[in-house]
């Protein structure tokens, strides 16, 4: 069968980056399980059982050069993954081939790698989410003080600023962020636990010494990196974690969602547009189409990870006593789906970041429509101080809105502040109510809120992860 008759997984053939495929890759997986071998064979030895200086050289030796084609042979043989591996670190190893998988069940691989996995694609995350914030910040501190209208409810509100509204995007993936340094400062190692979770086996192997297989716990749990250990499990670690990992995961995609659907939104008011490339084609049937088609994509992705945090809950949930296998299948797809989903979302968030449009005069159009209105209590106040009759003139503000209003809605400018001039009664200029109805005044703090936010909660997040994230590669986008 050619690789055109083979399905392909949009997130490795699209989405997902480099780095994240690398991450749940055959080679990485089975180089770690071969890791783990040497980690608890060496532990042994160390702890006095008879493994030989020859066999732990050769396992070392072979621990990222495998077959995995002779693997896949093995598997069918065997049918069982496991020991089809077993079989081959034994096969290259042939010293070692005795004592590999001493006193383990399948779980002390899988899960072990598994916990490993998922440190690792944790942390990737947490620099992407970096990689997201520092053109955000910029761009915020770029346009603080642009004012722009607000909508709540979707309709005209109070203005804000243009950085002000990217704060908001911003606050969310630190939120994000806090929750990922979470998970990866409370994440344990499985350990060494036997079958069952007894460790039965070791201390059949260390004559009933409990303080050896305790011994055994803890030193491959450093060796493979970890500081902390399950206390207890049963064959399994318990798939509560698989559950509040994905969970982080969701938070951040439920960021990445609001931010592309507020782009989607802004696009359509023609204020704030995602890049869009010199022969980008927006529509194959309407050639003046410009589609925020990268926010689509996101919020589309960002949906799939959400959804998929209903996987490991289902999952834990029905986990039969010391364990029940119906969890590998679902495990298999659904923890890299995720993070392979997840990351394509910030990859493309990233890349938008890095490129938003703004279009400043039609935000000062949009706004210029509505203000009029908004400013309506403050003209009301200045005349009042100048000697008008609040009463009078609050009902005269009001006929002049809904006059203005119903202009608008027959399809013409608004006509606000042209009625109040011409109106005797408030005694104000039109010099004077341009005064009273610039945007600046409406923004309140939005400007001083944007540099402090950024001074205070983003530069210290962004310079500790600064180095680490120049180390990726810049993102592919695809369509």
């Amino acid at each position: 069968m050619s690789s055109l008759d083979r399905y392909v997984h949009p997130l490795t053939d699209r989405y997902a980056s480099r780095e994240m495929q690398e991450v749940f890759s055959p080679g990485r997986r089975f180089g770690i399980w071969r890791r783990l071998w040497l980690a608890l064979a060496e532990s042994e030895a160390e702890l006095g059982l008879d493994i030989s200086d020859e066999a732990l050289g050769q396992m070392r030796a072979k621990l990222d050069t495998f077959d995995l084609a002779r693997a896949a042979e093995l598997e069918k043989r065997f049918r069982h993954d496991v020991m089809a591996h077993v079989h081959l670190f034994g096969e290259d190893a042939p010293a070692a081939k005795a004592i590999i998988h001493l006193g383990a069940t399948s779980a002390y691989v899988t899960d072990n790698a598994d916990l490993i996995l998922h440190r690792a694609a944790l942390e990737l995350i947490r620099t992407r989410i970096v990689r997201c914030v520092e053109p955000l910040a910029a761009f915020a501190r770029t346009h603080a003080g642009v004012a722009t209208l607000a909508y709540t409810h979707l309709q005209p509100a109070q203005p804000t600023t243009v950085g002000k509204r990217a704060t908001l995007w911003i606050q969310d993936l630190l939120l994000d962020l806090e929750e990922i340094d979470h998970r990866l400062s409370t994440l344990r190692f499985r350990g060494v636990k036997g079958t069952t979770g007894t460790q039965a086996s070791f201390l059949e192997l260390f004559g009933g010494d409990h303080a050896k297989v305790e011994a055994l716990d803890a030193t491959v749990t450093r060796r493979m990196g970890f500081e902390s250990v399950f206390a207890v499990s049963g064959q399994t670690y318990t798939r509560k974690i698989d559950y509040q990992v994905q969970a982080a995961l969701a938070g951040v995609a439920v960021s990445v969602s609001k931010i592309g659907h507020d782009l989607r939104l802004l696009a359509h008011l023609r204020e704030v547009e995602e890049p869009f490339e010199e022969e980008q084609i927006g529509s194959s049937a309407m050639p003046y189409k410009r589609n925020p088609m990268r926010a689509e994509r996101m919020c589309a992705i960002a949906r799939h990870v959400i959804v998929l945090a209903q996987d490991p809950a289902f999952t834990a949930a029905t986990q039969w006593l010391e364990r029940t296998l119906d969890d590998s299948a679902n495990r298999r797809l659904s923890i890299p789906d995720a993070f392979l989903a997840l990351d394509g979302c910030l990859v493309l968030l990233e890349n938008v970041a890095r490129g938003l449009v703004v279009h400043p005069e039609v935000i000062r159009k949009n706004l210029a429509e509505h203000l009029p209105f908004m400013a309506t209590e403050t003209i009301l106040m200045h005349a009042v101080s100048r000697g008008g009759d609040r009463q009078l003139l609050h009902e005269r503000l009001r006929q002049h809105s809904i006059a203005a209003a119903q202009r608008m809605k027959e399809g013409a400018e608004v006509d606000l502040l042209q009625r109040i001039a011409a109106d005797r009664a408030f005694g104000l200029s039109r010099v004077d109510l341009d005064r009273l109805s610039d945007a600046a005044r409406y923004v309140g703090r939005a400007p001083e809120q944007v540099a402090r936010f950024l001074d205070d909660h983003v530069a210290p997040t962004v310079g500790r992860q600064r180095a680490h994230a120049l180390t990726l590669s810049d993102p592919d986008v695809h369509v």
